[in-house]
């Protein structure tokens, strides 16, 4: 499983969200790799990534839950991934280089660099857009046993990406609000909503989905 999600480089963005961002920058980050744990460094080695309606971007490893949780949950065998692709490739080599740095000993707290790089952003939107959006790719065997490849990548226009993190939590809301039991207790929400019920909320904010 690789995905990689791409903001737009107008969209919204805070303090808080760059601090935690620069929290494992440089950092150890354990991915599933090879079919089994393995040290990685967050932000670090950028690679391209191709998207259906964007032109390639560099993407570098991010640490979220979905590194731990997809292994087990969809018994992969061999790797999940999981990288940010900024849109202007200035800003994701100065993450890398920051990666550098603090990898090597020269910066001990990235996070510190927040507020600067939040208040320089903006100066790097003349060479982005409002558009982003993200690809997540698996590959493995069918039922048959044969090979298999399929790749789904959203869009998302006009600085709206923001808003795909809230849909879980909107459409969980109005399932509870319908009447409809969940399960009861901390865990992941992994699951409990299926795609098809995205597709209206992806409408509403003139999101499009490709399949591959």
């Amino acid at each position: 499983m690789d995905i990689c999600i791409a903001p737009a480089q107008s969209a919204p963005r805070g303090v808080a969200t760059l601090a935690g961002v620069l929290s494992y920058c440089g950092a150890p980050v354990s991915v599933w790799q090879e079919g089994r744990w393995q040290p990685r460094t967050g932000w670090a080695q950028p690679e391209p990534v191709r998207f259906a309606r964007m032109k390639p971007r560099l993407g570098a490893l991010c640490d979220v839950p979905d590194l731990e949780i997809f292994p087990e949950r969809y018994r992969v065998r061999d790797r999940v991934m999981f990288r940010a692709a900024l849109e202007v490739g200035l800003s994701q080599r100065a993450f890398a280089w920051i990666a550098a740095a603090r990898s090597k000993g020269w910066l001990f707290r990235p996070e510190k660099l927040a507020r600067l790089l939040h208040w320089s952003a903006p100066v790097l939107n003349p060479w982005g857009s409002a558009l982003g959006g993200m690809v997540v790719r698996v590959s493995g065997l069918d039922s048959q046993g044969e090979a298999l490849q399929r790749a789904w990548h959203l869009s998302a226009d006009n600085d709206h990406g923001p808003e795909i993190p809230a849909m879980p939590a909107i459409l969980l809301a109005r399932r509870l609000a319908q009447g409809h039991a969940l399960p009861v207790g901390a865990h992941t929400a992994t699951g409990l909503i299926p795609l098809a019920s995205f597709t209206p909320e992806f409408a509403r904010w003139g999101m499009v989905t490709d399949e591959a």
